[in-house]
């Protein structure tokens, strides 16, 4: 596994817009495996499938912290509480 090396590709690429642009041509998981290798990358399949999963975790863990939180059915809405103010 070389996590790392995955590390500092995003790193890099964030850094250099030449990297980046290249990197958005890729078509395929294939074709990012070997463009990163031409870089000088030693990034694994792996690596990419990882990755995808903890970004995928962390969309779902924001949507979840996003939305709103359900009441019962049933359960009784909170009370109104009305002041006035005398004058």
């Amino acid at each position: 596994m070389s996590w790392s090396e995955l590390q500092r590709l995003v790193e890099e690429a964030e850094a250099d817009g030449v990297i980046r642009r290249g990197l958005r041509h890729c078509r395929s998981g294939q074709e990012l495996l070997l463009a990163c290798c031409r870089l000088g990358y030693a990034i694994e399949a792996a690596d990419l499938r990882q990755a995808r999963a903890l970004e995928r975790a962390s969309r779902v863990a924001a949507a979840a912290a996003a939305a709103p939180v359900p009441r019962p059915s049933g359960a009784a809405s909170p009370p109104t509480v009305k002041l006035s103010i005398a004058s």
